[in-house]
């Protein structure tokens, strides 16, 4: 029998991912793929794997892909599990969701793990944990809305939390995330996230409904650190030593490099985003 589950793709040209992707969630009760017109063989993947396939247009829309999936799909399940596809879950996936659902008990969401592969490793050090709500009662569930703004022309949220009402809980899952196959994808991901960090208001952020745990802790800590110049050392020393990504080798190094001039981009492009504002007002 399928797990009484409604899982969501967003998805856009993910030809090299989806499949991996779809065949470890094959056992869900109903799997939706919500495409932003992909120019790709990814709506032929979905359709190798029976996935509900749906376009999305931002278009004037208040949502971006994910809130607007969970407040728009026709789902049959009253829990929705949210994957990427550059995800990939566990063999033991299903027999976790459908416990997790059954003996559910009063609790309306679960946090998953996800450990990031880079130059072909896993990380088991840098960004691990790495908790994200990812299972939920998606009437009790919105995401936050950092921003309105799109990062880079993505119409997908990029680093928003899912916020449920009520009791959460943890999963003993861990999600294979293959984000960056190359430094090239991680270079063109990250000047993405730039823009959408640059256009976030984070005064007004210290003001959302708290996060709990680690991922309130970081949370936190970047609404903190937004003023400070040493923002790119701060990120390479929480990386590489706080979190003790030298012990992933060359690999973690260079993954906390790259954080670290992530850091260093966001600050800039903030910096260009705050000039052309005060010259507009100038004139």
């Amino acid at each position: 029998m399928k797990v009484p589950v409604s899982i969501i793709v967003p998805v856009k040209n993910e030809e090299p991912n989806l499949a991996r992707c779809l065949a470890s969630i094959r056992w869900a009760g109903e799997i939706f793929v919500v495409d932003s017109h992909s120019t790709d063989a990814t709506p032929r993947i979905a359709q190798d794997f029976n996935a509900e396939f749906v376009q999305f247009d931002l278009n004037g829309q208040p949502h971006k892909k994910k809130e607007w999936a969970l407040r728009t799909l026709k789902l049959q399940h009253e829990w929705v599990f949210l994957i990427d596809a550059d995800e990939e879950l566990p063999a033991d996936g299903e027999a976790v969701v459908a416990l997790a659902i059954r003996d559910s008990k009063g609790i309306n969401g679960y946090w998953v793990n996800r450990r990031f592969w880079f130059l072909g490793r896993p990380l088991e050090h840098a960004y691990f944990p790495n908790w994200n709500l990812r299972l939920f009662r998606h009437r009790l569930a919105r995401f936050e809305q950092l921003t309105t703004e799109t990062a880079g022309g993505s119409d997908v949220e990029v680093h928003e939390h899912v916020l449920v009402e009520g009791r959460t809980s943890y999963l003993p899952l861990v999600l294979e995330h293959y984000a960056y196959p190359t430094v090239d994808a991680f270079l063109q991901k990250h000047h993405r996230y730039a823009n959408w960090e640059a256009a976030v208001d984070w005064g007004a952020v210290r003001h959302n409904p708290a996060l709990p745990g680690r991922v309130g802790w970081r949370r936190r800590l970047r609404c903190w650190s937004q003023g400070l110049p040493f923002r790119p050392w701060l990120r390479f020393a929480y990386i590489y030593l706080w979190q003790r990504g030298f012990l992933d080798g060359a690999a973690g190094y260079y993954f906390a490099r790259l954080h670290a001039y992530y850091e260093f981009l966001s600050s800039l492009k903030r910096f260009e985003r705050d000039l052309h504002a005060h010259r507009h007002l100038g004139n």
